[in-house]
């Protein structure tokens, strides 16, 4: 990498950290009495506590045992270890999900390179640092700011692998890329099925390419499948059933659909599930399936509602400004909206551009497909789009340095006609 490419990538990154350290303090010094101002960091926190302390792993005050998987929580631990439970500890958590945030936009780089060349690389970084959706997610005590460098990870070890020119080299790649892949579904356990789903869908992009395809997708699952094992055996121990990720889908099933769901979260039914099911060894299990069977029986019976929810949540989860209250005054509608909408527009423009190139140029928009058709099912917002926005900053940058293309071409060709014309004319 020559200098006029690694001085500018190492000022984005610098900026990106100041950028996300930044906006960690301002939302820490807001929050007054609150520690987290987000849900789900307190069960990130305590389980964070649990392998600190050498307790057993289990939330809640029913000693869940499969409610989150530990990818986040391992990450927070040597934090809480060292600082224990106090502000302190909570600043340097912030300061790891900006540093994490900060390695998500190198890797947006990195992405980018591959799949285009070194200017669009330096835009698409560009774009990551100041993207107000990836600096807010860095600054979230959340599993998003691991699993967004992660995922990042496993599409650019995919692609290396695709553009190798041995087996043996694609093999390599394509087996990181699916350790990675494990590694994320431990942080985000939504991510499982992508990496089989997407290799499916590749099969379109491959243009007679399947032995090859087939042999990257084979690797990429035994690594997701590598990866993963540790957790599965102490699931089967604990359980004694395959538990692939944690106990809590059908609660996340039922909390998207349900008489009163809306497309945001709200779990208050949880309390009365848990009050109605008979106390057992297995009452974990036995309460996500209950929930699990009472939201698809309300789906089958209710499919006009079940339908127009999943408009509901496609509009939540793409929306150009923020569907939360507390965060929809509209300065900052103003500045979702200016910032979001245009890297939608060239990100979709990228897509189009290159959907006729094959694979592997749609492995910057497959998380967007992917994560879409999960969060119209279950719950949706914002929040969730932003992982697949920073996969997809490798188009809207190649669109936009086309468009300048197109530009300066239909403005040579102006001046060209116009001189034309004279001397026509003389």
């Amino acid at each position: 990498m020559s200098q006029s490419t690694w001085r500018p990538l190492v000022l984005l990154l610098l900026a990106a950290l100041v950028l996300r350290l930044a906006a960690g303090w301002a939302w820490q010094s807001q929050l007054g009495d609150q520690r987290f101002g987000m849900g789900d960091s307190e069960s990130y926190w305590h389980l964070a506590q649990t392998i600190a302390q050498g307790e057993p792993y289990c939330f809640g005050v029913h000693h869940a045992r499969a409610f989150r998987t530990p990818g986040y929580p391992v990450l927070l631990a040597p934090i809480v270890h060292w600082a224990g439970d106090t502000p302190t500890a909570i600043l340097l958590a912030r300061a790891e999900a900006a540093l994490l945030g900060t390695l998500a936009v190198g890797l947006v780089w990195w992405l980018a390179r591959l799949l285009f060349d070194a200017r669009v690389a330096l835009l698409a970084a560009a774009l990551a640092t100041f993207y107000p959706g990836a600096i807010l997610l860095s600054a979230l005590i959340l599993s998003e700011a691991p699993f967004c460098p992660l995922m990042l990870l496993q599409l650019a070890l995919w692609t290396l692998a695709w553009q190798s020119p041995t087996a043996r080299r694609q093999g390599f790649w394509a087996f990181c890329g699916g350790l990675v892949a494990g590694i994320a579904t431990l942080m985000r356990p939504s991510w499982l099925l992508f990496t089989p789903l997407a290799a499916l869908g590749a099969l379109a992009f491959c243009r007679g390419a399947w032995l090859r395809h087939g042999r990257i997708a084979g690797w990429m699952c035994l690594g997701l499948a590598l990866a993963m094992t540790p957790w599965w055996i102490r699931n089967a121990m604990v359980f004694g059933r395959f538990v692939p990720t944690t106990l809590q889908v059908g609660a996340s099933l039922y909390d998207g659909l349900n008489p009163q769901a809306t497309g945001a979260s709200n779990m208050d039914f949880v309390a009365r599930f848990e009050s109605e099911q008979p106390k057992s060894p297995d009452f974990e299990w036995r309460l996500d399936r209950r929930l699990r069977d009472e939201s698809l029986q309300w789906t089958r019976s209710h499919e006009g509602q079940a339908m127009r929810l999943v408009a509901e949540k496609f509009i939540r989860m793409w929306n150009v400004w923020p569907n939360e209250p507390r965060f929809s005054s509209w300065p900052v509608r103003g500045v979702v909206f200016f910032t979001y909408t245009p890297l939608l527009f060239f990100a979709i423009i990228g897509a189009c551009k290159t959907f006729g190139r094959g694979w592997p140029y749609p492995i910057g928009w497959f998380p967007a497909a992917y994560l879409t058709l999960l969060h119209v099912v279950f719950v949706s917002s914002l929040r969730y789009r932003e992982p697949a926005m920073l996969a997809m900053l490798a188009l809207a940058a190649a669109a936009m340095f086309d468009g300048k293309s197109i530009v300066s071409r239909w403005s040579k060709n102006r001046v060209r006609s116009q001189s034309d014309s004279l001397t026509r004319g003389s």
